[in-house]
């Protein structure tokens, strides 16, 4: 089983920026494809970027250049640096792992997620 535990959202104006966290436990991240995926209100989930096993990153369209994300293994957390935010990225934000070698197929584990208000 694997158990993540998200922290690090709150209101900041447009141009600030957060750094969300999310804390996993009964498996090692260096073992893992984690993700982060956000949902607005009325709106579809859309994923944010992803850190395989090997370190390697990804990241959809909407996160290049202001995310960030990357993973303490020491501690087994999973970072996500957000930039120059806008209020459209207004949304909750959830941590979600997967295992078996997969990255961003079916996330079988998920954080409870954290809100990220930004205003104008």
């Amino acid at each position: 089983q694997v158990q993540l535990v998200e922290s690090g959202g709150g209101s900041v104006q447009a141009g600030g920026s957060l750094r969300l966290s999310c804390v996993a436990s009964g498996y090692s991240v260096s073992k893992l494809c984690m993700g982060w995926i956000r949902q607005a209100p009325g709106k579809e989930r859309e994923g944010l970027g992803s850190i395989k096993s090997d370190g390697s990153t990804a990241y959809a369209h909407s996160a290049k250049g202001r995310f960030t994300i990357s993973r303490d293994n020491a501690k087994n957390i999973v970072y996500l640096q957000m930039a120059d935010l806008q209020p459209e990225d207004t949304a909750m934000y959830y941590c979600a792992a997967e295992s078996g070698g997969y990255c961003f197929t079916a996330f079988g584990y998920w954080g409870q997620g954290t809100q990220v208000t930004v205003s104008a």
